[in-house]
């Protein structure tokens, strides 16, 4: 039997839950690994990171280095999207723990070491001279490059392994558009847009449900109880004489047309992401053929959907409790199924937080078996502990709170909250700027300026950002005082809609910076900074050797004066030029405090730190001379 190991393995990070759950890398993304590994005593011990894609047999060792205090790190690039596994292993290095020891005694002066050579000799399997000394020297034992290559002693591994999920790059990175099908003249006349749509750098598209829609308690223009004649009603209420969810609407066009369109979008670099909504009107198919899968009351009858105040007359959920509910779960996974084979690889979910969290594990787990780069958004405006969950069970992108954080403070808080701890491991953001049911009082009240900041502090502090059409257009009239609804609302009426106009502009600018820019494209490495002025928001992104600084006035009624200070850990020159990518002026900054004024109209910097010029570099030696010598300390 052998004897228990003497190696700890503890602390490995990254992982959730003691392991539970996947942590989240994209398609070149790096993981870094870190351990804490030793032995009793004074033996050295090394440690590798391990890695493997699910089910496979060989494992690829990286070597850990070593950080001090027993902290050992390694990293890996994937570069295969899917499950992947990766553990830790560690050993006692009997050749450098001996040598260590032969050292010690050699710098101490010691000149009989032919014991600790014989040692060395055997470790080595050096054959022995005839007069019994060892032909192994002290000169070489020390040499660094003399390392022979000795079993590992006492090998040790985790005893659970870690999982990895290799997500598509759109996964971590992308700008979403949202539209309604029919105010773009359907299915072609959103084709017809794509080129648009790409110029203005988009990588997705969003579509909300794309079926029939009931006619039974059909939904009027403005939420009204009684749709009036043409009304088109909700596309959320799924489900008509014409079929329901594996179905597309009459109006909107074909199935044939949806994968035009698909194919098309992809051409143009654009993935077509479709709303994924279990609900059903009352007309829906699912209704007679499987009345078990629903709720009913007491009485008998159907209850309809409700998130106080607001009622949903015109859908029914589905039981997950139900008897049938194997059924159920199978058919769900179908109809994610069978979009996916019509080429969609993208799935916007409709409120995921009021469903099964293991049956959001089950159907991903299942989706993910043959389509490993399908990617799942989770539309959760829910409790922070619902909203982890789904991140962790393989929801790939999360909506978030962004919508409602306005102030200065309000943002560095939650900003932190995401960039910290186990949500930075598997919680990918994508701040959505608008949605068709969110229209936050800040752009209510602040015009053009509030839509230009809120889609700068989007674009930049995410890697993912979204907009719901109108937003471009500045459309910010509630339906009501107080509402966060929209008039008139494009949920319950067609309008005409063109990708033309208002800030459209600076949205494709700021597309093109993030595409071309690495430190906009993660969120791991971002760094608030000091304004001195709380409606300026300021924050430095780092990243393969870029750095770049966006500063916003969050005032949009008015100008907004301070500075914007560069502490000395960012590691920048003394005295540096910066360039503003959005107007390409140019201007010469330093290393702490640089003034700041932004005002409507000019809401935003975003600053890419350039090569200290020949100006920049006077600049700063004149700085250096302009401080005046300390005094001499006194004897």
């Amino acid at each position: 039997m052998r004897a228990p190991s003497r190696i700890q393995i503890q602390q490995v990070w990254p992982q959730l839950d003691c392991g539970r759950y996947p942590v989240k890398r994209s398609v070149g993304e790096e993981l870094r690994v870190a351990a804490t590994v030793f032995v009793d005593g004074h033996d050295i011990v090394r440690a590798a990171l391990r890695v493997r894609p699910a089910g496979a047999k060989r494992w690829t060792e990286i070597e850990m280095q070593s950080l001090g205090n027993d902290r050992f790190e390694a990293s890996f690039v994937p570069g295969e999207i899917g499950r992947w596994q990766y553990a830790v292993v560690a050993w006692v290095d009997r050749w450098a723990s001996w040598r260590r020891e032969l050292e010690r005694k050699h710098e101490a002066g010691q000149t009989d070491l032919r014991s600790e050579l014989l040692e060395g000799a055997a470790l080595t399997g050096v054959v022995l001279t005839r007069d019994g000394s060892p032909d192994l020297t002290v000169d070489d034992a020390l040499d660094p490059t003399f390392a022979p290559d000795l079993p590992r002693e006492g090998e040790t591994a985790l005893e659970q392994l870690l999982d990895l999920i290799v997500d598509p790059v759109l996964a971590r990175v992308g700008a979403w558009y949202e539209l309604f099908p029919r105010s773009w003249g359907g299915l072609k006349g959103v084709e017809q847009t794509l080129p648009q749509l790409a110029e203005l750098g988009f990588d997705v598209l969003y579509l909300p449900p794309i079926h029939p829609i009931g006619v039974t308690h059909r939904k009027g223009r403005n939420n009204a109880l009684v749709a009036a004649p043409g009304d088109p009603g909700s596309p959320w209420a799924i489900g008509a004489k014409e079929g329901g969810h594996t179905a597309v609407h009459p109006e909107l066009g074909t199935l044939d047309d949806l994968v035009s369109l698909v194919t098309a979008a992809r051409a143009h670099g654009i993935e077509i992401a479709l709303d994924f909504a279990i609900q059903c009107s009352p007309d829906h198919p699912w209704l007679a053929e499987h009345p078990e899968w629903f709720h009913r009351r007491p009485d008998g009858t159907l209850k309809y959907a409700e998130n106080p105040p607001k009622k949903y007359q015109d859908i029914y959920n589905v039981n997950f409790q139900c008897d049938d509910w194997q059924a159920l779960w199978d058919a769900l996974r179908d109809v994610v199924l069978f979009w996916v084979e019509q080429g969609v690889r993208i799935f916007r979910v409709d409120n995921p937080h009021t469903k099964p969290v293991f049956f959001w594990e089950w159907l991903i787990a299942q989706v993910h078996l043959e389509h490993p780069g399908v990617i799942f958004l989770a539309e959760a405006f829910t409790r922070p502990a619902m909203m982890a969950t789904l991140a962790k069970v393989g929801f790939s992108q999360s909506y978030t709170y962004f919508t409602w954080k306005n102030t200065k403070a309000e943002l560095v808080e939650y900003v932190g909250q995401l960039v910290g701890g186990d949500l930075a491991e598997c919680y990918r953001p994508n701040f959505f700027a608008n949605t068709p049911d969110i229209l936050h009082e800040y752009l209510q009240h602040g015009g053009r300026p509030a839509f230009e900041a809120r889609l700068v502090l989007a674009a930049t502090l995410s890697p993912t950002y979204g907009i719901y059409s109108g937003y471009e257009h500045c459309e910010n009239v509630p339906v009501m005082q107080g509402s966060e609804e929209y008039l008139d609302s494009e949920k319950y009426e067609v309008k005409e809609r063109s990708p033309d106009g208002g800030i459209l502009p600076l949205v494709k600018r700021i597309n093109a910076i993030r595409r071309a820019s690495p430190a906009l494209q993660q969120l791991r490495d971002i760094t608030f900074l000091e304004t001195g002025n709380e409606h300026l928001i300021a924050y430095a992104k780092r990243a393969a050797g870029e750095t770049i600084v966006t500063c916003v006035n969050l005032d949009p009624r008015g100008p907004q004066e301070g500075f914007c200070e560069l502490p000395w850990f960012l590691g920048l020159p003394h005295a540096f030029p910066v360039r503003d990518l959005l107007d390409d002026a140019v201007y010469e900054w330093t290393t702490g405090r640089n003034y700041l004024s932004l005002a409507p109209g000019r809401m935003a910097h975003v600053l890419r730190v350039e090569p200290p010029t020949a100006a920049s570099a006077s600049a700063a030696a004149a700085a250096r001379a302009a401080v005046p010598a300390r005094p001499a300390a006194k004897q």
